[in-house]
């Protein structure tokens, strides 16, 4: 007797209870070479979920490795089926690709679920192209299975390693000194990208990846290796034969995508020096998945797990170094032996988080450092909150030796400095004005941005990490504190206080802050407040009027409508509620 679990996508094309509705569903597919056979043999059907195109570079190297995934469905006896997810290019799209993260995911689970897919292959690359993918895979809870594109190849500037995304900002500082002109600011980018993938530094895009292999949803070693090495077409290979057997053993996200998983996620990225874009992701990640988890949890979990990874920005090496040295697999078991994560965790590998690691030491203690002598002691987010907002985020690790000396090391008054604000209604006064005389802007100043955050911008933006006025630049100064309710790039070393919520437009007294008030940091109570009294607070609340808010396209009026804020993975609030959607019966078409 013949046990095997019927497929979902048999109810599609080999539904023998109703062949008047099979024959219009089947009928199409052999237009283009497919046979009634393979649609109708019982065997898996797999969608790959295609996030690369000529518009998004950074994954474009999809459009090969989607080939060696298809060639392992098939030899491992699935059908492949490729389709296009909503491109993201976290570099070009305008006025932010902030805006596009829940516009693919929503596409996505309207795909995933209205098709005849027993299993999916999640391409991803640049920023948002993961965390949309997860959110997806989380809310329909099909088998699926994440395909990192991988990171450039190293590259280099003055014979030095110098990543993709971290020269650009270099570049902007060496401008603004004048040391460099146009050309040889264009010749400084192009100098780092050499190669197909997606940036070279522990940014936004190797974070994610490094974060979705952390937490159980690609194969071991996918998240690192390089866009163009021969082991990329390989991993693609192995997760196209992997999903077909998930499907069989019908293992899906909900099983892998736990609480415990999670917190092995949020010390993974501390220990790898992870961008503060991870945050909104991966809470936007659990709460589709109906996991608990709150962006408190990044200090309380995060905060004393030191930086092993000595990877640009916050160190020295880049993608393929981290690749070379273990990757990882390397941090995870360095986390493991030092009781920081939780072993028996399943991932899609069907095996345990402990057994996927085993062995797997680092090849480079440059690059991936010992638990016990590390590169910073103390790596991850701090969470800060007071009477601007209730919730921010600063990346300790990112703190350099420099600003740490100017701010933070006064005597009795450790981690802990006022400084006066300087505030910027968005990046376009930012520009305007950051030269201006009349604003005195000196060392002891905070330059603050606004209006930035999901409502405020919309879809919150990577404009948080300000530089000083050229001549404090040409004057050897190149930071300054930063602060705003928008996000920054994670190529960024900035020790940024970003992701302010709630923003400035959603009720957030960063909206009452003035050019010229006083602010108090106290890093060591997580504290950050405005000096002036309640009664003055109330004055400004009672007399402030929002800016006119004008969208520019339904659906910037649709994300400002229903997206939440920051701190809490500024989803689509209504969204969340939706699970195992690729189990609910479905009507028909016809």
């Amino acid at each position: 007797m013949d046990d095997k679990k019927r497929l979902r996508s048999e109810d599609w094309f080999n539904n023998l209870s109703d062949p008047k509705i099979t024959a219009l569903y089947l009928e199409r597919y052999l237009n283009y070479g497919l046979t009634r056979d393979e649609l109708q043999s019982g065997r898996p059907l797999i969608g790959i979920a295609q996030t690369g195109s000529d518009i998004s570079p950074c994954n474009r190297i999809h459009l090969q490795t989607a080939e060696r995934a298809r060639d392992g469905i098939r030899d491992a006896g699935g059908i492949p089926f490729v389709f296009p997810m909503h491109p993201i290019q976290e570099s070009c799209r305008r006025p932010t690709s902030g805006l596009d993260r829940n516009l693919a995911y929503l596409g996505l689970v309207e795909i995933m679920r209205g098709y005849p897919f027993d299993g999916i292959v999640l391409t991803t690359g640049c920023d948002k192209t993961t965390p949309a993918a997860l959110m997806a895979a989380a809310t329909v809870n099909l088998p699926s299975i994440v395909l990192s594109g991988g990171p450039m190849v190293d590259s280099y500037l003055d014979g030095r390693l110098a990543g993709a995304g971290t020269v650009i900002w270099e570049a902007r500082k060496r401008l603004a000194a004048g040391e460099i002109d146009y050309d040889g600011f264009m010749m400084m980018l192009e100098s780092t990208t050499l190669s197909p993938g997606h940036c070279n530094t522990m940014g936004t895009a190797l974070t994610m990846n490094c974060l979705a292999e952390a937490l159980g949803m690609s194969l071991p070693g996918c998240a690192g290796i390089p866009a163009p090495f021969r082991q990329r077409g390989q991993m693609a290979y192995q997760t196209g034969r992997r999903i077909v057997e998930m499907v069989h053993e019908d293992l899906r996200p909900s099983e892998i995508m736990t609480r415990e998983a999670f917190e092995n996620v949020v010390v993974v990225n501390s220990a790898i020096g992870g961008s503060t874009n991870a945050p909104p992701h991966i809470q936007a990640i659990a709460k589709h998945m109906g996991v608990e988890m709150v962006v408190e949890d990044w200090q309380e979990i995060g905060y004393e797990i030191p930086l092993l990874v000595n990877c640009q920005p916050t160190g020295d090496f880049l993608g393929e170094g981290f690749h070379r040295a273990g990757a990882v697999p390397a941090v995870m078991l360095e986390l493991l032996q030092a009781g920081r994560i939780h072993g028996g965790c399943k991932t899609v590998s069907g095996k345990s988080v402990a057994e996927n690691i085993s062995g797997r030491e680092s090849l480079d203690r440059q690059v991936i450092m010992p638990f016990d002598s590390p590169l910073i002691p103390q790596a991850g987010f701090m969470v800060l909150s007071g009477n601007l907002f209730d919730a921010a985020l600063m990346k300790t690790s990112g703190i350099s030796a420099k600003f740490r000396k100017r701010y933070l090391c006064e005597p009795g008054n450790e981690n802990c400095f006022d400084a006066r604000a300087i505030v910027f209604e968005g990046p376009e006064d930012y520009h305007d004005r950051i030269n201006d005389a009349a604003l005195m802007i000196d060392d002891s100043c905070i330059l603050v941005i606004r209006g930035c955050g999901p409502i405020g911008y919309p879809g919150s933006a990577e404009v948080v990490n300000m530089q000083p006025p050229d001549e404090m630049i040409a004057a050897g100064i190149s930071e300054l504190p930063t602060m705003g309710d928008g996000r920054q790039s994670g190529t960024s070393s900035s020790p940024s206080i970003l992701n302010a919520s709630p923003e400035s437009l959603a009720g957030g007294n960063l909206a009452l802050l003035e050019t010229g008030d006083m602010i108090r940091f106290d890093l060591n109570n997580s504290r950050v407040e405005l000096l002036i009294s309640e009664h003055e607070l109330h004055a400004r609340r009672d007399a402030y009027q929002p800016p006119e808010l004008i969208n520019g396209s339904p659906w910037e009026e649709l994300s400002r409508t229903y997206t939440g804020q920051l701190s809490d993975g500024a989803c689509l609030d209504f969204a969340t509620a939706y699970r195992n959607l690729g189990d609910e019966p479905l009507r028909h078409s016809h």
